[in-house]
């Protein structure tokens, strides 16, 4: 049952199997055991990241595609809910309306960017995304009546996704239950099933054959298959689910801005956690995310720690201190990529195959 729901690409590895056990048990009861609304915050921002590498991954590890378009399409059905949540009012119909709506423009978009640019060499492809992607970050944050501007939109969720939503007047295992755990629950499955959808994808003949691409593009054209339309198809189903990804998001947040959504930080961060969990695995994305969410929220509050333990040492105090967390940060990516060449999963599966041998 597990390995047909796993779409037969099982972890191959006891130690990745552990991790990957760890995150999503700890993500279901996230809720329960870490108290406090920034745990609540990062569980949900791990929940969207995971969705979201890993339909980059579907791009880049398993079509050899590099793209900078794809905050653009995370962007979009962020502001997809945002809009039709604002001049619609708060409701399940203007959520529906909003994702429908977003999914249409990505799907249009991703589907003239892959026609018009998958026939241009790697490096001009990757270029004309860019550029595309920096044009509708410009056009997000200038159409201030439309999208808010710099400053965004806030709006409301429907009802019992609204925080003032309590249905039990009593808390259940000390917690209370109200509409921001179930947008939490929300967000959970829907990330599960999507995930899913996408480790079924990339192990069906379709995903076979963008592997084929990746490895070799002339020979999986001489072989008889048209690899414009494969890549084409690929870049819109990885833009269908960044745009789930993002409207995930701004459920999450009740907020969406340029700088949730369309910030090229958030592109590098995908391709940090893409690059640190292993390219073309799927489950890279958990394990990838899992490591650069966590130290992205939590180094600070250790090197607080180690701050205050090594306060007597001259020099070495001064370099472990909150204020450098992005330092520490950089020194774990470049140990992760040194230790780790084919990322966290690629490494583990190796090690497995290496001790049965």
């Amino acid at each position: 049952m597990l390995n047909r729901l796993l779409s037969h690409d099982l972890p191959r590895s006891r130690w990745l199997t552990l991790a990957l056990v760890l995150v999503v048990a700890g993500l279901a009861v996230a809720p329960f055991v870490f108290t406090g609304a920034k745990a609540l915050a990062v569980a949900s921002k791990l929940l969207v990241f995971i969705l979201l590498v890993a339909s980059f991954d579907l791009l880049l590890g398993y079509t050899g595609i590099v793209s900078f378009a794809h905050t653009m399409f995370f962007g979009i059905g962020a502001y997809g809910v945002g809009i039709a949540s604002t001049r619609m009012g708060p409701g399940v119909g203007a959520v529906l309306v909003g994702v429908a709506a977003a999914l249409g423009v990505s799907l249009l978009l991703s589907l003239v960017i892959g026609l018009f640019s998958l026939r241009v060499k790697a490096i001009f492809y990757a270029m004309i995304t860019l550029a595309v992607a920096a044009a509708f970050q410009t056009l997000a944050s200038q159409l201030s009546d439309f999208t808010g501007g710099e400053d965004g939109l806030t709006f409301k969720n429907p009802e019992w996704l609204s925080p003032a939503f309590e249905p039990f007047e009593n808390p259940v295992f000390g917690v209370a239950v109200d509409g921001k755990l179930f947008t939490y629950y929300l967000l959970f499955a829907a990330v599960l099933v999507l995930f899913l959808a996408l480790l079924r994808i990339v192990n069906s003949p379709f995903g076979r054959v963008l592997q084929a691409i990746r490895e070799n593009d002339f020979r999986a054209e001489a072989i008889g298959f048209r690899t414009v339309v494969y890549r084409t198809w690929s870049n819109v189903l990885s833009a269908a689910f960044a745009t789930l990804a993002g409207a995930l998001l701004a459920l999450s947040l009740r907020y969406v801005g340029p700088d949730t959504t369309l910030s090229f930080e958030i592109m590098l961060d995908i391709l940090l956690i893409v690059v640190i969990g292993g390219m073309g695995t799927m489950y890279g994305a958990v394990v990838g995310s899992a490591l650069f969410v966590l130290a992205q929220n939590y180094l600070q509050s250790l090197l607080a720690l180690g701050s205050t333990a090594l306060a007597g040492v001259p020099v070495l105090g001064q370099f472990v201190t909150p204020d450098r967390w992005l330092l520490w940060l950089g020194v774990l990516f470049v140990l992760s990529v040194y230790h780790f060449p084919a990322g966290v999963v690629g490494r583990l599966r190796a090690l497995a195959v290496g001790a049965l041998k």
